[in-house]
C-alpha cells in the first residue's frame, strides 16, 4: 500500500456561513492531496499527459461525519491499496492535524485513457513506479 499525508489549514474561502467546510470542497481536498501523493513518488500529472496518458475521474464518493471548521490545521490521509490495471483508485481520509479523529472519508477512482479519451492500460511506466511502492 502507498501512503501519503497532506496537511493544511482550512481557509474562509473554504467556509459556508456556519463556518463549516462546503462539501464540495473535500474533493478539491482530495485532489490537491493526491497530486502531492504522485508528485512525491515522481508521477506528475503533467509528465503523465506528456506521455500520452490521462486519468480522469470516474467515480467520487465522500461519507460526511463532521465537518472540518475555519482555521482548523487538516491532515489529508490518502492512499492506492493496489497496483492499477486499466483503473486506479485513491483512498481519503481527512482528520485534525492533532487527532485520529475522522472528519470525511471517501475515494475517487480513475480510468487511464489516451488523449482521445480511449480506455487505455495502464502505463508500464506507471505501473513499473507503483510496484516499488505497492506489494
Amino acid at each position: 500500500m502507498l501512503e501519503f499525508q497532506y496537511q493544511m489549514k482550512v481557509f474562509y474561502k473554504d467556509v459556508d456561513q456556519m463556518g463549516i467546510v462546503y462539501y464540495s470542497r473535500y474533493l478539491e481536498y482530495f485532489e490537491a492531496a493526491r497530486t502531492e501523493m504522485l508528485s512525491s513518488i515522481g508521477l506528475d500529472y503533467d509528465k503523465v499527459e506528456e506521455k500520452g496518458a490521462m486519468l480522469p475521474v470516474i467515480e467520487a464518493h465522500v461519507e460526511y461525519k463532521k465537518g472540518a471548521v475555519f482555521g482548523q490545521n487538516i491532515t489529508i490521509h490518502t492512499s492506492i491499496i493496489s497496483r492499477p490495471k486499466v483503473r486506479m483508485k485513491f483512498n481519503y481520509k481527512i482528520t485534525p492535524t492533532d487527532s485520529d479523529d475522522v472528519l470525511v472519508s471517501g475515494y475517487t477512482t480513475h480510468a487511464f485513457t489516451n488523449v482521445d479519451g480511449k480506455p487505455i492500460k495502464a502505463p508500464l511506466y506507471i505501473r513499473n513506479l507503483l510496484k516499488n511502492h505497492i506489494d
